[in-house]
């Protein structure tokens, strides 16, 4: 992506210290105000290389003059390294670092945001406190992330709500297999987002696809630590929820708990269709292939339902037997679901089998053989 010279404004030069001591937001929020405000071209905040900067939890809101507004991370940004530290406030208390209503935002530069998670995590565990988000998009349409490091936030990564036409490529998340809710992406209420050539190591979900998200790919990601590359959970407490048109293709779920994964709450509504996952490497994943349309199941007659569901060429090994789950609600079941070139073994080699209930739809070149779906 080119961008065409305009105005810089160097955090630096609005009294940012970078010695990741000192609280540099306002330096920020003053270097971003006039960025947002730019009378021409297309303007670039600069983080500058060779610093660090340590940020309470601010908001960068718009909208902006230009078209475009160029954030160049090339240093590193973190968060206050204990709980005390942070100064939570109205409209910063969801999530660390804020972005709302900037139409043609673009971030990249090689630098890293450190969110600075573990005393979360440690708080979280023993009496479950409310944490932040490490990176929040909210109402910002043609967004464009390329080329950062996202590491230890104290719940989810990154969140998109709301963004229509976004282009994400080159990140890489990083966090404990054992740290909790810390998904790399996800992403509600948007639409038209494309997900490329990045590498997730996180302790939850790589990427979480939820409610009222549609035409959503996902390409060349690999995904390992973590829970793989989730539509839902949908529909929890009754909720109608929807999700269609998501392509996932060219992933790689490395030791992950999941891989390929829907799962619904019973008693929920909505639908989550035309879902395909196409050309996926599973490499000792526990659940490779897995539609649960019974998620923390109570009895209900309602569903989310789960249609027009494709997996293509999936192939590797899985950690357990039990290689397929596709386990739907017995009173509104899944329907057209299509397996084809399907290769899963255990790790030495051996067979594995696949569960189902209540699902129609075909399989052709199952290894192994899904008992319910029909054979072509």
């Amino acid at each position: 992506m080119e961008l065409h010279a305009g105005p810089r404004f160097n955090v630096i030069d609005y009294g940012a210290m970078g010695n990741a001591e000192t609280d540099d937001s306002q330096a920020f929020l003053k270097a971003w105000k006039d960025a947002c405000n730019a009378s021409y071209g297309i303007p670039t905040l600069l983080i500058p290389k060779e610093k660090t900067f340590m940020l309470q939890p601010l908001l960068f809101s718009g909208p902006c003059n230009p078209p475009i507004v160029h954030i160049k991370l090339k240093g590193n940004i973190i968060a206050p390294k204990n709980i005390k530290g942070w100064k939570l406030g109205k409209g910063t208390r969801k999530a660390w670092i804020g972005f709302k209503r900037i139409n043609g935002l673009v971030i990249r530069g090689g630098g890293q945001i450190d969110a600075q998670g573990a005393p979360w995590w440690n708080a979280y565990f023993n009496s479950e406190i409310n944490r932040p988000t490490a990176l929040h998009f909210s109402e910002c349409n043609n967004l464009f992330l390329n080329g950062l490091t996202h590491i230890n936030s104290p719940k989810n990564h990154i969140s998109i709500n709301r963004c229509n036409g976004s282009f994400i490529s080159k990140l890489h998340f990083i966090a404990p297999d054992q740290s909790p809710n810390t998904d790399g992406i996800d992403i509600s209420s948007s639409s038209n987002i494309l997900i490329k050539n990045s590498k997730i190591e996180t302790g939850d979900d790589c990427i979480a696809i939820n409610h009222g998200s549609t035409f959503i790919s996902i390409i060349g990601v690999y995904c390992g630590p973590g829970h793989g590359i989730s539509i839902g959970s949908l529909g929890k407490n009754g909720a109608h929820h929807t999700v269609e048109e998501i392509y996932v293709r060219n992933c790689t779920f490395n030791r992950t708990t999941n891989g390929a994964r829907i799962k619904t709450w019973i008693g929920g509504q909505g639908y989550a269709r035309k879902i395909r996952f196409k050309d996926i490497i599973v490499v000792e994943a526990t659940n490779p292939v897995i539609i649960d349309q019974q998620y923390n199941p109570y009895d209900s007659a309602e569903a989310v339902r789960v249609s027009d569901v494709s997996y293509d060429n999936v192939r590797g090994t899985s950690s357990s037997p039990h290689a397929i789950k596709l386990h739907c609600d017995k009173n509104i079941g899944c329907t057209n679901i299509v397996l084809k070139g399907i290769n899963i073994t255990t790790i030495a080699g051996n067979k594995t089998y696949a569960s189902c209930q209540n699902v129609k739809g075909v399989c052709s070149f199952c290894n192994p053989h899904v008992p319910c779906l029909s054979h072509s």
